[in-house]
């Protein structure tokens, strides 16, 4: 783990080579009002917010409330002097340097004034995600006051994505997830995932402060990167307050701390300002059961009756609404009620409409292939094949073969016939092959055999045996003078007697 966290250090501050390049002119140019990037940012966060199903439902039952786009009652709020502002500020008792200045009450103004209503849906959703977000923060030593971190990121909402590409309610990069083990895949994206993604920014923050040891800059470098953060020190000649290399940094940044700050108090004296939380309808009280088979979430909202928006609500990482649990494990979070209804029907859940769900096209498939014009074809699994192998030999998928061949995982073994389709054109060339014609010969004779009560067949090349409870090579052998029991094996691709089968059909060379 030690020289995992070297490497991640290492990557990090490699990241002031190459990180976003600064405009020396523009951004030093102090006449632009460096703020209104973030401010837009920020407000586009708080109008997605009520694009959560939970906020939605929970504005249609209190639906006589005022439109949450625009201020009805400009009277209700207080105006209060900078010494008040400043006063409180500094009450906020806290090991990051929480200042007042003219930059933290825009942003202040910004919240109370123009989108006092999104904050009283935040302050509801606060119940819920804070609990959960102070937990984590503590296990890493992080100050608490970085709960308020994703109120700007993404205004609480976990499946904020921004135009730069950073995705969920901590608002990760591609390669920053990946780095702090958030599995990004075309069905999961971890870093919409509250729980797993607050555990990455914990680890991420934790690794910023062993760069800087000042929780400002911190706050700045999880903005633009360390690498801009670098730039700027380095611009105002080794200078480590954020105040006095301000100037220097990406417009955006510039806002991003002041909004911090706004956002700690604007969660700390909303009373104050004659703001109270919007009741959300969340449920509160949820817990995890582990996926260790593919399910879509529809099949869980149809058996348990929970609606599906809610469903994704508390799994915002699913972004097919299917959990992909076939080589491994995934979480689904539940309301806490649910899960014993959930475990007793388990099996009715993940059987429910399976076949719509999943297989399908696996079955549409193989019956259309069985009435057109495609030819059956055999393969024998050969040491170190693997799937993507043999679908390259053949130039078919690999999803066909899994689905031809009922497999759920990619596991193959040695001496594992499969079964292929191939159109009769292109099949030509590989029925004229040793292995399929000994194959399709092997069947006949199979059939022969089943049909038979005899354990014996004969033909002109060789003698196909039907193995008896009992027999091993040895015993075989010696009811074919002249055969060995490595003969034997050799022509049936087996390894010693314990992996013949009864019922299974060997061959003899005839001597």
């Amino acid at each position: 783990m030690a020289f995992k966290h070297l490497i991640i250090l290492l990557f990090i501050l490699l990241q002031s080579i190459n990180t976003f390049a600064i405009n020396k002119d523009k951004n030093t140019d102090t006449t632009i009002v460096s703020s209104d990037i973030a401010k837009i940012q920020i407000a586009n966060n708080l109008d997605s917010l009520l694009n959560l199903w939970y906020v939605q439902t929970s504005l249609k039952i209190t639906s006589n409330l005022p439109d949450l786009n625009i201020l009805s009652d400009t009277t209700s709020i207080p105006y209060f002097s900078d010494s008040v502002y400043r006063d409180r500020v500094y009450k906020m008792c806290s090991p990051i340097n929480l200042v007042y200045n003219d930059q933290v009450q825009s942003f202040i103004d910004m919240y109370l004034k123009r989108h006092r209503n999104q904050v009283e849906v935040m302050l509801g959703l606060t119940d819920y995600y804070f609990p959960m977000f102070e937990e984590i923060l503590d296990s890493y030593n992080i100050p608490l006051e970085f709960k308020y971190l994703p109120i700007i990121e993404s205004a609480l909402n976990p499946r904020a994505i921004s135009r730069a590409g950073a995705s969920g309610i901590w608002q990760f990069m591609y390669s920053t997830g990946k780095l702090y083990d958030l599995k990004v895949t075309s069905f999961v994206d971890e870093r919409q995932n509250p729980v797993k993604a607050t555990h990455a920014a914990a680890q991420y923050l934790r690794d910023l402060y062993d760069i800087y040891h000042d929780w400002t800059l911190v706050i700045a470098a999880y903005n633009c990167g360390p690498g801009n953060v670098n730039k700027a020190i380095n611009r105002s000649n080794g200078k480590t307050d954020f105040w006095e290399i301000y100037k220097y940094l990406p417009k955006e940044t510039r806002g991003y701390v002041p909004a911090f700050i706004a956002a700690n108090y604007v969660m700390t004296y909303y009373k104050e300002h004659n703001i109270l939380p919007r009741k959300i309808d969340y449920p509160y009280a949820v817990d995890t059961v582990i996926i260790t088979r593919q399910l879509h979430l529809q099949q869980v909202s149809e058996v348990l009756n929970i609606p599906m928006q809610q469903l994704r609500d508390l799994n915002p990482q699913y972004k097919k609404d299917i959990i992909p649990s076939i080589d491994d494990t995934f979480p689904l979070m539940l309301p806490s009620d649910c899960i014993s209804k959930f475990i007793n029907l388990k099996d009715s859940i993940f059987s429910y409409k399976d076949s719509i769900f999943f297989y399908n096209k696996k079955k549409s498939s193989i019956y259309s292939l069985q009435n057109s014009s495609m030819d059956k074809l055999y393969y024998i699994v050969k040491s170190n094949d693997k799937l993507s192998t043999i679908a390259d030999e053949y130039n078919v998928s690999v999803n066909d073969l899994k689905a031809w061949n009922t497999i759920s995982k990619n596991y193959i073994r040695k001496g594992q016939k499969l079964i292929i389709y191939l159109p009769k054109d292109k099949a030509v060339k590989y029925k004229t092959s040793d292995l399929n014609q000994s194959l399709q010969k092997d069947k006949q004779v199979n059939n022969n055999i089943s049909s038979s009560s005899s354990s014996v067949t004969d033909n002109s090349d060789y003698i196909y045996y039907k193995v008896k409870s009992g027999d091993c090579l040895w015993t075989i052998s010696q009811k074919f003078p002249g055969t060995t029991n490595s003969d034997i094996m050799k022509l049936n691709n087996l390894k010693n007697s314990h992996t013949l089968m009864p019922g299974q059909v060997i061959k003899i060379k005839r001597k």
